[in-house]
């Protein structure tokens, strides 16, 4: 991107909210003489992250389709109880893990990818921190419908009697 500048040093302003409308989330604006360029924040991650509620999760859960609730906690949380029916791939892993070819991820996981525009994938923890940040993992992979059982394992078990 070149901006025209007047004054050094002066950042071109109708540029930065061109960009800002263009690029959905944070911005940082980088000098590159004479030019500035837009560079993507990393900060993005709550901006776009979308939850579920317990009777959300619930409901889709009974509904049967093709759910698929992912655990991110450790081996260690998961052995004391989980949610019924969950896959567990840990929070450092979620990336690798879809990532991977469809076949790759059946061989490794035994179920089926879902699809990049799949509304029922989602991702839980024990109390939302890791959901969250495993969500916005899978955001940035183009899972763009991804959810967050931000009541985590916790609420889940308080609520169902695990």
């Amino acid at each position: 991107m070149i901006c025209h500048q007047t004054t050094p040093g002066r950042r071109c302003s109708l540029m930065a909210r061109i960009y800002k409308s263009v690029v959905f989330g944070h911005f940082l604006l980088k000098r590159k003489a004479p030019a500035y360029s837009v560079v993507l924040s990393t900060r993005m991650a709550n901006s776009t992250t979308k939850d579920i509620s317990y009777d959300g999760l619930k409901e889709l859960l009974e509904k049967g389709r093709n759910v698929l609730l992912v655990d991110v906690r450790t081996q260690q949380e998961v052995d004391k109880g989980s949610i019924p029916g969950s896959l567990h791939i840990p929070v450092d892993a979620v990336e690798d893990a879809f990532r991977l070819e469809p076949e790759a991820f059946k061989a490794k996981y035994g179920v089926t990818k879902p699809p990049l525009d799949s509304s029922e994938l989602v991702f839980h923890c024990q109390i939302g921190k890791r959901g969250t940040t495993a969500t916005s993992k899978a955001n940035q992979l183009g899972y763009l419908n991804a959810r967050n059982y931000a009541g985590g394992y916790k609420e889940w078990s308080e609520k169902a009697g695990q």
